[in-house]
C-alpha cells in the first residue's frame, strides 16, 4: 500500500479540436544535432494555482479547461505527434500525425499551502507525468500534461517532455499559448517550426566530453526565493566590481561560491568549474522567436577558484563570461561529434533571465493566466536524469516580478543540508519551498 500523497484518478489522451489538415497531415520535422544530443534528459515545468477564480473544475469532457487544450493543439501539430526515425539518415523527426497528447488526473492529500511547505523535491516529481521512451516511440507521447487537484481547491498542472524534443523556454511558451487560448485572447508567441540553422565549423575545437559516473546519486532539491529588494540590495553592493551585474551573475556567483564550501575538494589549491546553461535565442544574428520548437541551449565552461575570491569578483567573473559568449562560438558546438554530455559532470548552473520582458515587468513563467487576475503562486522548472552529476542551480524569475528571482538546487543529500544552513545565504532571508525534510531552519511561505 503506498503511502502517497498524490495519487492518479485517471489517464486519457486529449487530441486537437480540428484534425491535422489533408496538406499537413503526414508532414515531419526532423530534429536538429543538439536536439539529439539533449535525448538522455527530461523537461519538467510546474505551475501552481490557488484557483480562486474557480477556473478549474473537473477536467472531464467538456469541461472549459480540457476544450481549451484541445483548441491550441490544433496550433501545435508537432507536440500532439509522435517521434520515429528518418529513413534517409536515421536521424529523429517528429511525424506529425495528429496522436494527441497524454494527460493524467490526480488528486493530492493536502491543501496548496501545506504541500508547498512540507513536500520533498522527489514527491513534487509525482505531479509530472513520465514514462521514458520505448524502444518503439511511434504510439509514445513525447509530450504529458498531469492536471492535480490539491485539497481546498487549489490546482498545479505539470507539462513535460522529452528535451530531445524541446527545450523549458518552448514548453512555457505553450503553457502560456494554452492559458491565452483560454481566455480567448491572441497569442502572444506563436509556434515556429523551422530547421536550426547549421553555421558549424567542422574545424572548430570541440568542448570537452564528460562521461557519466557509474550510477547515480541520492539526490535532494530546494528551492529558494529571494525578494526584489533584497536582490537589489545585492546589486549595489557589488556595484562597484560589476555595474552591469544582472540578478543571474549575483545569485549564480553566489551559490556557485557556496556550494564549492561543501563539495569534497577534488585536489590541493583547487580551481571550480560551473557550466552556465544560456538561452541562445536572442543571442544569434537571424534570432529565433520565443515559440521556436526544440532547444535553443548552449553550454559553456568557466573555471575560478572560487573558494579564494570575493564574491564581487565571482559576480564579475560570470558576467563578463556570459557577455563575452559569440554566435561563432554557439555555432561551433551545433554539429554532431561536437556535442558533451549536457548536464554533466560538473555544477551546471541554468540561466533564465531571457524570460523576463522588462518592459512589462513580467515574465513568461507568471504571465501564464486561466483567471483574469491570478497568477501562478508558483513555478518550478525541473530537468531529468542529471542525479549523476555535481549537481544543477536553476536561477529563475519569481512571482513578485521586478528583481525577485527563484533558484531551485538540487545536490546530493548531504551537500544540500549543509548548504541549507549556509548563513552567507540564509540572511538575504530567502523563502524556502518543497525542500521537505533535507532543509532545516529557514523560514517558510
Amino acid at each position: 500500500m503506498s503511502n502517497s500523497r498524490v495519487v492518479v484518478n485517471s489517464k486519457l489522451t486529449v487530441v486537437s479540436s480540428r484534425p491535422v489538415s489533408a496538406s499537413g497531415k503526414g508532414k515531419a520535422h526532423a530534429l536538429s544535432a543538439l536536439d539529439s544530443a539533449m535525448g538522455s534528459h527530461t523537461v519538467h515545468v510546474i505551475y501552481y494555482y490557488k484557483n480562486e477564480e474557480k477556473w478549474f473544475e473537473s477536467f472531464d469532457l467538456l469541461d472549459p479547461l480540457r476544450e481549451s487544450l484541445s483548441e491550441v493543439l490544433t496550433l501545435y501539430p508537432t507536440v500532439t505527434g509522435r517521434l520515429g526515425k528518418r529513413g534517409v539518415d536515421g536521424g529523429w523527426e517528429v511525424k506529425c500525425n495528429d496522436a494527441g497528447v497524454r494527460v493524467i488526473k490526480a488528486s493530492v492529500d493536502a491543501t496548496l499551502d501545506q504541500w508547498l511547505k512540507s513536500a520533498s523535491g522527489s514527491e513534487e516529481n509525482l505531479l509530472v507525468a513520465w514514462d521514458h521512451m520505448p524502444d518503439d516511440p511511434t504510439t509514445w507521447s513525447p509530450f504529458r500534461i498531469q492536471v492535480n487537484r490539491f485539497e481546498g481547491g487549489g490546482v498545479a498542472i505539470g507539462i513535460s517532455c522529452s528535451h530531445m524534443v524541446a527545450d523549458l523556454t518552448f514548453l512555457a511558451s505553450f503553457f502560456k499559448s494554452w492559458t491565452e487560448v483560454h481566455r480567448h485572447l491572441a497569442i502572444t508567441h506563436p509556434p515556429f517550426v523551422a530547421p536550426l540553422p547549421n553555421h558549424a565549423d567542422d574545424d572548430a575545437e570541440s568542448l570537452p566530453r564528460h562521461a557519466k559516473t557509474h550510477s547515480p546519486r541520492n539526490m535532494a532539491t530546494a528551492t529558494f526565493k529571494f525578494s526584489s529588494s533584497i536582490i537589489n540590495r545585492c546589486l549595489s553592493k557589488v556595484h562597484g566590481t560589476c555595474p552591469n551585474a544582472t540578478p543571474f551573475d549575483f545569485l549564480a556567483a553566489l551559490f556557485w561560491n557556496r556550494i564549492a564550501r561543501v563539495k569534497p575538494p577534488k585536489n590541493h589549491h583547487q580551481t571550480h568549474c560551473l557550466c552556465i546553461c544560456t538561452d541562445f535565442r536572442n543571442l544569434i544574428k537571424a534570432s529565433l522567436p520565443i515559440g521556436y520548437f526544440g532547444n535553443a541551449l548552449h553550454f559553456s565552461m568557466l573555471s575560478q577558484k572560487v573558494e579564494d575570491m570575493q564574491l564581487g569578483g565571482i559576480v564579475s567573473a560570470v558576467h563578463s563570461h556570459l557577455k563575452g559568449l559569440s554566435e561563432e562560438e554557439i555555432w561551433s558546438t551545433n554539429n554532431e561529434g561536437n556535442y558533451y554530455c549536457m548536464y554533466g559532470t560538473e555544477l551546471t548552473c541554468v540561466c533564465m533571465e531571457h524570460l523576463v520582458f522588462e518592459e512589462e515587468n513580467e515574465s513568461l513563467l507568471y504571465a501564464a493566466m486561466f483567471g483574469n487576475n491570478e497568477k501562478p503562486i508558483q513555478v518550478s522548472c525541473r530537468v531529468g536524469n542529471v542525479d549523476y552529476g555535481e549537481g544543477l542551480i536553476t536561477v529563475m524569475p519569481s512571482e513578485e516580478g521586478g528583481l525577485s528571482r527563484t533558484v531551485m538546487v538540487m545536490l546530493p543529500e548531504e551537500e544540500l543540508a549543509e548548504l541549507s544552513k549556509d548563513e552567507a545565504i540564509l540572511e538575504l532571508e530567502p523563502a524556502m519551498l518543497l525542500a521537505g525534510s533535507v532543509v532545516s531552519g529557514g523560514p517558510l511561505t
